[in-house]
């Protein structure tokens, strides 16, 4: 039994395809609405499983053809994170079989398929190798900056966040470690070249150009829809980070950045003397931003591809404090009123001082005349968004910018 599968995110096929063919289907894949439309026309397939939202040909105007075109009665079942009334009714209406909203795991899938067209006469009989993968909402791809972190390296957790959260896309940035670190990240990267990546820069460019030169990396790729960066030692929990991926694909939040401050429930370690000059270093740095940010330095953030787009295209002046850069820069370009409706805060729940942290307490005194050198760089810098409203709207009306995957409003699309 043959089963076409039609979306633009690579990441969302590829677990597909797997999935399916183990269980013995036939399975082609297409990665847009026009190329879904010319392999339904050769393969012949017994089912369609397609995304709404693709750029160019809608998924909307593939059941359209099939339906209406070519009077096919197929089996047509959508797979999309578009939970529009609207948009479920006018699927149905134009003759679909199911809608499945995402997130949903592969098991759902599998079964709603074999409802519909039943199993594979001839059955691959393999074992299904994971269990309990859930196809996310969005595709995420997350930077993870590496400086001689061979003997910290979590395999284990990294792979199985991967395994069970389709859709989202680790990108190691080996920043020029002179231990073992990049052939470890080749190992972890073996069997998993979907959803791991390694990045190698040769020469040691400090953390903040490590994350910048992975940003930049996947913001060449469209298929994501979010882009964060996160430590490699993990101090922050990777299920905390997917919640701060929730909470920027529900809000109108630009970026949401974690928040390591204590609370009941929650889990947060640090080191007596760090924590002390963790404070008073805020303090300095909440009166550079002027904005009452609790903890700018988490190494946990998550942001739309507009802003992985915008502020990383030039280099940081600094090589640890270039979050306080990143809110600088977005400061300078939305205005200081308008920003903070674009940048959240969220508690983590978690989060544990790792052994062997590359910041020093030296390194800590130094900060101080750093952020000196960020207030006096960034100072002012004028309100480009503004500017480019009003330069917009005078020539045509329409001061939003629509750049790849974002809608008119700047928010990305569903897929």
């Amino acid at each position: 039994m043959k089963i076409l599968a039609i979306d633009d995110q690579q990441l969302i096929l590829l677990s597909l395809e797997k999935r399916l063919s183990e269980l013995g289907y036939e399975v082609l894949t297409a990665t847009g609405g026009q190329e879904g439309i010319r392999a339904f026309e050769s393969f012949n397939p017994d089912l369609v499983l397609l995304d709404i939202n693709m750029p160019g040909t809608s998924g909307l105007k593939v059941i359209e053809y099939i339906r209406n075109e070519k009077s096919s009665q197929v089996p047509i079942m959508v797979m999309s994170g578009n939970t529009q009334d609207k948009v479920i009714a006018e699927g149905f209406n134009l003759g679909i079989t199911d809608y499945l909203k995402k997130p949903m795991s592969l098991e759902e899938i599998q079964l709603r398929i074999q409802k519909a067209i039943g199993e594979p006469k001839h059955n691959a009989n393999t074992a299904i190798e994971e269990k309990n993968q859930v196809l996310q909402k969005y595709c995420v791809g997350v930077v993870i900056p590496c400086y001689n972190e061979a003997d910290r390296l979590s395999e284990t957790d990294f792979k199985d966040f991967v395994n069970k959260h389709l859709g989202y896309h680790l990108c190691f940035v080996n920043d020029g470690s002179t231990d073992n670190t990049l052939e470890v990240l080749h190992k972890l990267q073996k069997g998993n070249e979907k959803a791991i990546s390694v990045y190698n820069c040769k020469k040691n460019g400090g953390k903040a150009e490590a994350v910048r030169q992975g940003i930049a990396h996947l913001s060449q790729d469209p298929q994501f829809d979010f882009i964060g960066y996160l430590d490699a030692d993990l101090s922050t929990d990777l299920r905390d980070f997917d919640q701060l991926v929730q909470t920027l694909a529900d809000s109108e939040y630009k970026i949401v950045s974690g928040s390591r401050i204590h609370r009941m429930g929650a889990n947060i370690t640090k080191e007596s003397a760090r924590a002390v000059i963790s404070k008073t270093i805020n303090l300095i740095i909440r009166s550079i931003l002027g904005m009452n940010f609790k903890d700018t330095q988490c190494g946990a953030k998550v942001m739309t591809r507009e802003i992985a787009q915008r502020m990383f295209t030039e280099k940081f002046i600094t090589r640890w404090l270039f979050d306080v850069e990143i809110f600088m820069r977005m400061r300078n370009y939305y205005g200081k009123d308008s920003v903070q409706q674009y940048i959240c805060e969220q508690p983590l729940k978690r989060w544990i001082h790792a052994d062997g942290s590359k910041l020093s307490m030296k390194d800590s005194v130094k900060i101080v005349g750093q952020l000196a050198q960020i207030a006096m760089h960034y100072r002012g810098r004028k309100n480009v968004a503004q500017q480019q409203t009003t330069k917009n709207t005078s020539v045509s009306g329409n001061h939003l910018p629509q750049e790849m995957g974002y809608s008119s409003t700047g928010k990305p699309r569903l897929t």
